[in-house]
């Protein structure tokens, strides 16, 4: 059994073994060539084409504004006026304090400027009357000033009760607490009667987070930088983004932050992008897949990228003639783009291109197209006759 496995492969790479040795010789003999077996390889087109330029990240849904809604009076709360989950407005009300205390504060406040502005008018009249006696020198000038400076005085404390008053009055405004931008409520922390202490660090009655527009941050790689800097500048850098586990995909966003420095402990620096996001399909706290397109590289022939082989002599691929002949070509490398490669020259638009079995193959050496598949016993290749692959 075994020598008729070993009588096979050697049938199986006796032209191949004479062509190799032909090349070692420093020539390829066309005849030999042509009488060779034709060589299963798989195949791809060439084509032209403008190839965008992505950095692809990981990165985190965040709200554009959140906040967490404290009290900056002290007071019991008396209402509610919003559901858990709720979506509000700017300027919408949240929840009422008691507002009596507050009231009670804004009347004292008043009462006490009303008395203020009442000792101010008489003093203004006093100061008035007696600088008519200081005139006639009926009246000593120490006694005089004391009419001016209490005339002062008391316009003094009316100002300060004016201040007093619209402080009350500030008071009770803050028993109101109003939504500061449109967003969606969160869950109540707090609810009606419940006592609430002026920005109190540990507790908060509510979180808003507004959802629409909103933010992705992400992390790019320091050689990265001038591109992103250059694509925010012209303003061409588009982001899209793919949530992980619901696929959900948006493309319309745009690079709005570049960190002012690099992590030095990562060698990357932190964007945002922003996305109008009215239908809320992006959620705070969501990992996504990012892709910003930094750039265009236009009028370059793509390949796969296991076409290109590198050699000594730089790079170099397979490209399958009309006759079914192979022809080996240098070719130039703009750069590779994930499972394509991009060529400034050596193929053409439409041509050719081996991407699998070159390592079987010499200049003019017939090929035939096929599906190399290995079998399940882990044996040799079993091609199977295919068309050429289209990109």
């Amino acid at each position: 059994m075994k020598t008729s496995v070993f009588r096979s492969l050697a049938r199986a790479a006796g032209p191949l073994l004479a062509l190799g040795l032909l090349a070692g010789c420093g020539k390829t003999d066309p005849a030999a060539a042509a009488a060779a077996p034709a060589v299963p390889v798989q195949v791809a087109k060439a084509t032209h084409a403008d190839v965008p330029r992505w950095i692809e990240s990981i990165g985190n849904v965040q709200a554009l504004r959140s906040v967490m809604v404290k009290s900056q009076v002290d007071g019991i709360i008396a209402t509610v006026h919003l559901q858990e989950g709720d979506e509000v407005k700017a300027g919408d009300l949240i929840v009422t304090l008691d507002r009596r205390p507050f009231e009670n504060a804004v009347l004292q406040a008043r009462a006490a400027l009303a008395t203020a502005r009442a000792q101010a008018e008489q003093a203004r009249i006093d100061a008035e009357r007696y600088s008519h006696l200081d005139q006639q020198s009926a009246i000593s000038k120490e006694a005089y000033a004391q009419y001016l400076t209490r005339a002062e005085t008391t316009r003094a404390d009316v100002q300060a009760k004016e201040a007093a008053l619209a402080n009350a009055q500030l008071q009770l405004g803050y028993t109101e607490i109003r939504a500061p931008f449109p967003g969606r409520a969160g869950q109540l922390l707090l609810h009606e009667g419940a006592l609430v202490k002026a920005n109190d660090a540990n507790s908060s009655i509510v979180s808003i987070n507004q959802l629409a527009p909103i933010a992705v941050s992400f992390t790019a790689p320091e050689t990265a930088l001038p591109l992103l800097r250059a694509a925010m500048a012209n303003g061409s850098a588009q982001v899209a983004v793919t949530e992980r586990a619901s696929g959900v995909q948006r493309t319309d966003g745009k690079l709005g932050f570049v960190d002012n420095a690099v992590d030095p402990t990562t060698g990357t620096v932190t964007l945002k992008a922003f996305f109008a996001n009215a239908d809320h399909a992006l959620w705070p706290g969501q990992f996504v897949h990012v892709k910003t397109l930094v750039d265009v590289t236009r009028g370059v022939f793509v390949v796969p990228t296991t076409a290109v082989q590198t050699t000594q002599n730089g790079s170099t691929l397979y490209v399958v003639k009309a006759d079914r002949t192979v022809e080996l070509r240098r070719v130039k490398v703009v750069r590779t783009d994930g499972d394509r490669t991009l060529l400034a020259t050596g193929v053409q638009d439409g041509e050719t291109v081996v991407t699998d079995g070159q390592l079987r193959l010499l200049p003019g050496v017939k090929v035939e197209f096929a599906t190399l598949a290995t079998n399940d016993a882990g044996g040799a290749a079993a091609p199977a006759t295919a068309a050429p692959q289209e990109d």
